[in-house]
């Protein structure tokens, strides 16, 4: 669907090549964003163009991906924002998701310590007992 938006001059709009370059994305995953409509670019026949809001909007889903939430917390966090207009309640729903996922977090951590340090064992005991084969000097 085209949007009908019409493109603010001194709203500083970028190609869709210029925001790859910026964040480091591929045009497909500005597509993807768009066909899951977290962004919204205004379009001139097939030429894209990203505002300021949806320069913002990229920034939080590449730092909410990073932090491992799911598409739907980040769509949730930014329908906040358009709902009422303000980032309280969007701020307020980012915190209680990164809570939840911080503890996530931890929790793989502390499986992944638990499960080197068993790993470590198990090479220490085969390199003790010679069944190991060293690894050759770089």
């Amino acid at each position: 669907m085209t949007t009908t938006r019409r493109p603010d001059p001194e709203s500083d709009l970028m190609t869709i090549n210029k925001m790859c370059s910026a964040y480091d994305v591929t045009p497909r995953t500005l597509r993807f964003y768009e066909a899951k409509e977290l962004l919204a670019p205004i379009r001139q026949g097939t030429k894209r163009l990203f505002t300021r809001r949806d320069r913002a909007r990229l920034t939080l889903i590449l730092r909410g991906k990073r932090f491992g939430f799911s598409l739907e917390d980040i769509r949730q966090t930014l329908d906040l924002y358009d709902r009422d207009g303000s980032d309280a309640a969007q701020r307020q729903r980012a915190c209680e998701i990164a809570r939840e996922r911080l503890v996530v977090m931890e929790a793989q951590r502390a499986e992944l310590d638990v499960a080197i340090r068993e790993l470590k064992a198990e090479l220490a005991n085969a390199d003790a007992k010679g069944h190991a084969p060293r690894q050759a000097a770089e």
